[in-house]
């Protein structure tokens, strides 16, 4: 029998990096071995040079090679297993479906400092402040303006769920935490992540355990 490729990741609770890439894999369908490396204990810090070349997570070993970052994980399955439709399949929609991608991979720097993803928390009210808001704002455009023009036959942001959901995803468990509420395209959008029978599974297997970092806390 063929080994699996492994998908190294951290606390379900807490790693939002984690979600994005075992979301996307989950959802297209793609088999894997789940390997979980509690984040920062002595296992950790002894496992994860040697599984991940950045030493963070997730990572994806293939039997051959290992692909870090959630966004270059899920690129590397659409390029290989195009099966998959993890893009859409208009090139000019795939290029936006990137952008707010990428946008994501690299901004709202405010909401993630502040609002950290804490899957087993109720924290409404919390985490506000004027940088946060501003990201807030930003994101409902991106989701209204995905689902109106071109989310049409599907329930996600681009119709189909693809690479964007699975970026955004721990947006929508962190404000499903933090009690945030935005426009009715956007609070929609946000139920059919959270219905998904795989992310109701991350959330099941986070209430389930029984690690606790305190610097990831918010009180």
């Amino acid at each position: 029998m063929q080994n699996l490729p492994v998908l190294y990741i951290g606390n379900k609770n807490y790693s939002s990096w984690s979600l994005r890439a075992w979301l996307g894999l989950r959802v297209a369908g793609v088999a894997f071995e789940e390997k979980l490396i509690p984040l920062r204990t002595e296992e950790w810090h002894a496992k994860a040079p040697v599984f991940s070349p950045s030493a963070k997570v997730p990572a994806f070993f293939d039997g051959k090679k290992t692909i870090w970052e959630a966004l270059g994980i899920l690129e590397y399955i659409a390029d290989h297993q195009p099966d998959t439709m993890l893009w859409p399949l208009d090139i000019d929609v795939r290029a936006i479906a990137r952008s707010v991608s990428l946008e994501m991979h690299g901004g709202f720097g405010a909401l993630r400092s502040s609002m950290p993803m804490n899957c087993r928390k109720n924290l409404a009210g919390l985490g506000r402040n004027t940088g946060v808001d501003k990201d807030i704002n930003r994101i409902t455009e991106i989701f209204k303006m995905c689902r109106t023009q071109y989310g049409q036959g599907g329930d996600f942001l681009f119709g189909q769920f693809s690479i964007a959901d699975a970026m955004y995803a721990p947006v929508v468990s962190r404000f499903k935490t933090y009690g945030v509420s935005l426009d009715p395209i956007g609070n929609a959008y946000m139920e059919n992540i959270l219905a998904l029978p795989e992310m109701q599974e991350w959330y099941e297997a986070a209430a389930a355990e029984e690690w606790v970092i305190a610097e990831e806390e918010v009180k």
